[in-house]
């Protein structure tokens, strides 16, 4: 018996234009972030105002390329330029136009504005579908590797050292040049470019250490009202009670501290002990804990520790979206006076003291027992003694519970479905904005997906 195959046929043409909406499904993402960016207020938008030159690209449909891109995996500009050559859905949202990798990158670097207006848009959405309800909040962090190698750390002390050395050697190919104009062998091209190289290493060494230089003098200013205040205390005591004088703020920074040369906002990180180190931000969400896992407020940090950023994550809720009336984090948020803080202004916290296995007794303990054994911290903070008196409550346990399967989940889509490991922008501020599309793109199809949801149940 015969074999019956499909006739492929690539050489007749199509006899009439297509309509790329034939080729969509009508349940597909990309309708729903058309609309959704529709909704989005045009003054948030960087544009051309004065319409001179090329035509633009109409903003709102940038934004809706760059959600539906980030929210498939798709993140370099260059592949989401591909991508409007390739992609059918892509194809149907830009119209059938195909703005370049400088366009896209150049859109990308300016709408912080326009994305934060767009991710509180989003969850507006969520709140009138009835997905969206603020009550119970899960805050945690990830480290994201930054757009810079380890290997490009400089230290305050060996920046100054190799200042000092490519200051020698371009006087001395200064010096080689002048010879070589008066001789008659002359390399026209070699000395100079040389020059320029080492020049170009020596600004960015002195700029390394001037960055140093102005942390250490923010750290101190920081620092000091602590200081003054350890120092008044101790001038109230008399005779041995007074102790030791505290040690004043150091403005100047310390030979081993080090900044890298490619992104000198980013640091090096560990998640832990046993993990090594990367050159990477340390990026926080504070999630929805009430069902809806929709991220409310998202920010960058360039330290390691989480203990400064429960509160810019609770602060970052909008208003307009709901006043969280719970929070819950790990250990690593542990700050008693953050925590007073936060508590002064009505939200309940249930943060985790000591490690994380610390709430509760292992049936079965597998660890190695040098790690079994280990003595905990002690807690001394009165605070920080009544919130782990609260965790050890079976209602505390229960309400902790949450966090774990609210927030953390979050972070794994957005590193294994998404697919987003690293930035591709660098600096605080672009990394920031490049952040908040990526918690955008979650969100928006996170929303999608309920909608799909109820749509069918």
């Amino acid at each position: 018996m015969a074999e019956r195959f499909v006739n492929i046929d690539r050489d007749t043409p199509l006899l009439l234009p297509p309509d790329l909406r034939d080729w969509v499904p009508e349940d597909d993402m990309v309708h729903f972030i058309l609309e959704a960016a529709n909704g989005v207020d045009m003054s948030a938008f960087k544009v051309n105002h004065r319409g001179t030159g090329s035509e633009q690209y109409p903003p709102r449909m940038m934004l809706a390329l760059l959600v539906y891109c980030y929210s498939h995996g798709i993140f370099g500009s260059r592949r989401i330029e591909r991508a409007t050559y390739r992609d059918v859905g892509v194809r149907l949202l830009t119209g059938d136009t195909h703005p370049d990798h400088d366009t896209i990158c150049k859109f990308r670097r300016e709408n912080k504005v326009a994305f934060a207006a767009a991710f509180l848009h989003v969850l507006e959405l969520a709140r009138e579908i009835g997905v969206l309800k603020v009550g119970s909040v899960s805050v945690d962090g990830s480290h994201f590797r930054a757009n810079a190698s380890k290997d490009c750390n400089v230290t305050y002390e060996s920046a100054g050292e190799l200042s000092e050395q490519l200051q020698s050697d371009i006087e001395q190919l200064l010096e080689e040049a002048e010879t070589a104009d008066r001789s008659e062998e002359r390399d026209e091209d070699r000395l100079p470019e040389q020059i320029a190289r080492r020049e170009k290493l020596l600004a960015k060494m002195e700029n390394a250490r001037e960055r140093l230089e102005n942390q250490a003098r923010r750290r101190a200013e920081a620092e000091r009202p602590e200081y003054e205040k350890k120092l008044k205390a101790r001038e109230k005591r008399k005779g041995r009670a007074k102790g030791p004088k505290p040690k004043e703020p150091e403005d100047t920074p310390k030979p081993g501290q080090q900044t890298n040369l490619t992104d000198g906002d980013s640091n090096l990180m560990r998640k832990s002990k046993r993990e090594s180190y990367t050159q990477s931000y340390n990026t926080q969400i504070a999630v929805d804990a009430d069902g809806s896992q929709l991220i409310l407020s998202n920010h960058v940090s360039g330290c390691a520790s989480d203990a400064n950023e429960l509160e810019p994550a609770l602060e970052g809720i909008e208003r307009r979206i709901g006043k969280p009336e719970r929070a819950l984090a790990d250990s690593g948020y542990i700050n008693a006076e953050a925590i007073e803080k936060i508590e002064k202004k009505g939200i309940e916290l249930y943060v985790s003291v000591g490690r994380e296995d610390g709430n509760y007794e292992r049936a079965y303990d597998y660890r190695p027992e040098h790690v079994r054994n280990k003595p905990r911290k002690k807690v001394t903070d009165e605070g920080l003694l009544k919130m782990q008196a609260k965790l050890a409550s079976e209602e505390g346990r229960a309400i902790y519970r949450k966090r774990q399967e609210t927030v953390e989940p979050v972070f794994g889509i957005i590193k294994s479905v998404m697919g987003f490991r690293q930035f591709l922008l660098r600096g605080k501020e672009k990394v920031s904005t490049e952040w908040s599309l990526v918690c955008l793109a979650y969100n928006t199809k996170r929303l999608w997906n309920a909608k799909m949801a109820k749509a069918k149940g």
